[in-house]
């Protein structure tokens, strides 16, 4: 690896790592402050269906958005950057409207388990974090736009900035006024975020350019992911569905597991894979097809290195580690216990969905969104009754322990059959 990707990448993973240390920090705080129980519950169960908003849609533009801009002439991508941020503006505005509507309708349907008050409360918080849906949306364009332009220092320290603002507002909110100047807290962060990132869209904003072949081309590559990604990106919504029938406190246990994992992935995602689709994508487009296949798999290489010593590390020292890391205010002994067990049995979830990235990047990078939204949606129709039924003979541990093979299935098959379209 060059020295100068060298550099990039450390500099990414560390922003990143600041980025995501202020992230559980809020989380930390909150869960620390109050303790797992009904109102963290309420709040986690709260961000499901926005996040499974942004999951399908905001994750799509990314992969899509930034290999058709990589390369492209400025003034262009800056024509075709407009357009689309006020499409997706429009969209998730609209969106936002019906989500805060309906609310009291569909939000009990995703936690059956919980009583009156608690749904009550889950409703008002899923208002809440649906604005910052809206801005996440708008995040995405920008985002793509400056990683299209290969510049991810300003990207990666924005979220540090807001982050932090976010967090010391939660610090004096939180006692005043509960456990919704929690998700308040999300949405003045996100949009922070907004404004910051702003000065990278040049120009001025322009009418949408729906004959633009840019745009004309993401819907084409977006279509099969919105549709795919709908369907088994649906999985957060299943486990709070039935983690809401368990004891109070098993779903902020359960989410805090995958926060944890996720932040690690995110560094990961920030400073290795993000940087690696432009590289990818000229790869593609200049025809070199042993170089693209060299890099993925020198990468793959790395990356599996880094999640095997890993996991062993939490299953040797992982509850003193955590005990440290939470282990305060009212997270007791028996919450850590648990919160470790938990995280064992997800250790295929990071695994897989570290490498998954890769290899799904990869696709994404050729231009084929078809094939790894194939993928998942076949494997999560075997792996979703699977789950439901290990649910409910063992209980959490069986939630978990499915949903890690699920994932290290999920990316063997990407594995085996991107080996196969590149060597084609």
């Amino acid at each position: 690896m060059p020295l100068r990707r060298m550099k990039q990448t450390l500099q990414l993973g560390v922003l990143s790592a600041l980025n995501i240390g202020i992230t559980f920090l809020l989380q930390w705080y909150v869960l620390t402050r109050l303790g797992p129980g009904m109102e963290t519950d309420a709040l986690f169960a709260g961000m499901t269906v926005p996040q499974l908003v942004l999951a399908v849609i905001s994750a799509s533009l990314m992969h899509v958005l930034v290999p058709i801009l990589a390369g492209e002439d400025p003034v262009r991508l800056m024509n075709d950057a407009w357009s689309l941020l006020i499409l997706v503006a429009g969209f998730f505005g609209a969106l936002f409207v019906i989500l805060y509507a309906g609310a009291p309708w569909w939000v009990p349907l995703t936690v059956p388990g919980f009583d009156e008050a608690g749904v009550a409360l889950t409703v008002a918080l899923t208002r809440i974090q649906a604005v910052a849906m809206v801005l996440v949306g708008i995040n995405g364009v920008q985002w793509a736009t400056y990683h299209a332009r290969q510049r991810f220092l300003w990207v990666e320290f924005v979220p540090i900035l807001a982050g932090g603002g976010g967090l010391l507002f939660l610090v004096w909110a939180l006692p005043r006024y509960g456990i919704k100047a929690a998700a308040w807290a999300t949405v003045l962060r996100m949009g922070a975020e907004t404004l910051l990132l702003a000065p990278g869209m040049r120009g001025r904003a322009i009418r949408p350019d729906l004959r633009s072949p840019s745009i004309r081309q993401a819907w084409q590559r977006i279509k099969p992911l919105l549709l795919g990604t709908a369907y088994y990106k649906t999985d957060p919504l299943v486990d709070r569905f039935l983690l809401s029938m368990t004891g109070s406190g098993n779903l902020s246990l359960y989410y805090l597991a995958q926060q944890i994992y996720g932040a690690a992935g995110q560094v990961i995602n920030k400073a290795v894979t993000a940087p690696l689709v432009p590289v990818l994508s000229m790869c593609h487009k200049d025809g070199g097809r042993t170089t693209f296949r060299r890099t993925y798999r020198r990468f793959l290489t790395g990356l599996a290195g880094f999640c095997i010593p890993g996991l062993v590390v939490l299953a040797l020292v992982g509850r003193p580690l955590l005990g440290l890391l939470v282990g305060y205010g009212n997270i007791g002994a028996e919450n850590v216990s648990r919160l470790w067990w938990i995280m064992l049995w997800l250790g295929g979830m990071f695994a897989g969905g570290v490498l998954g990235q890769i290899s799904s990047s990869s696709f994404y990078a050729r231009g084929n969104t078809v094939t790894p939204t194939r993928i998942s949606m076949v494997s999560y129709t075997a792996y979703l009754p699977a789950k439901v039924i290990a649910f409910y003979i063992w209980g959490v541990a069986g939630l978990a322990v499915a949903t890690s093979i699920y994932c290290m299935l999920n990316f063997g098959l990407q594995f085996y059959l991107l080996e196969k379209e590149v060597l084609s």
